[in-house]
């Protein structure tokens, strides 16, 4: 219900604002078109709490540089990361299509369905795992489905940079950091592998686990309908 900080129009260096897409742990994401190349992207704004922490940030511009490197067809592309009139922005690829949270609200989704969305994620994962790249968070939110049923997957190297929220409640929807006795726990209830849940240091395996509820989600959800 908050007004969004970028109003259609609005000029960021070389990007003009057409919309905001939405909001979440790590800020505002809008739809903008970039001027020099004629294109559209997803311009996503980091909030204060990331940009005004040196240790944070310097993380935060590795990560997303590791993460740029990934050429996947899975895996959404980074384009740059910028900073235009004291806000720092990362312009990704922008994907034409609705999460996999969205489509599961419909219904059901078919067996075939099911099958090319978990193998093309699998296969984002063990492009990023080669990489040394881990998610932390993969759910349906962070899925994309174009009209085609390409999938791609979102916010690599992000999920570690989500902020606690005290005013929020630990819901299914929505990313968390919270401190526990044995450390950080970050990432999605419902969705965590037991080592995310106790704070302990995560590895691709993890990702892993997360797809497989991912899968379970969608399969219960189909035999739901039946």
């Amino acid at each position: 219900d908050q007004p969004a900080e970028l109003k259609p129009g609005q000029v960021l260096g070389s990007y003009e604002i057409t919309s905001l897409i939405g909001r979440g742990g790590m800020g505002e994401v809008y739809l903008a078109e970039d001027k020099r190349l004629r294109r559209k992207v997803a311009l996503k704004l980091l909030p204060s709490s990331v940009t005004k922490d040196a240790s944070r940030l310097h993380r935060f511009e590795q990560e997303a540089r590791a993460a740029s490197a990934l050429n996947h067809p899975n895996i959404i592309a980074i384009y740059e990361i910028i900073e235009a009139n004291s806000t720092l922005m990362m312009a990704t690829e922008f994907v034409d299509g609705e999460t996999l949270r969205h489509r599961l609200s419909f219904g059901a989704l078919a067996i075939n369905e099911v099958l090319s969305i978990s193998i093309q994620i699998a296969e984002a994962l063990s492009a990023a795992h080669k990489a040394g790249i881990i998610h932390r968070d993969i759910k349906p939110d962070n899925i994309m489905i174009r009209p085609d049923g390409y999938v791609k997957v979102l916010d690599f190297g992000l999920a570690k940079l989500s902020e606690p929220d005290s005013a929020q409640p630990f819901t299914e929807a929505s990313t968390r950091k919270i401190k526990t006795g044995s450390g950080v726990v970050i990432g999605t209830v419902g969705y965590m592998s037991p080592e995310q849940a106790r704070g302990q240091t995560v590895d691709g395996r993890s990702d892993i686990f997360n797809l497989g509820a991912v899968i379970y989600e969608m399969v219960e959800i189909g035999r739901a309908h039946v």
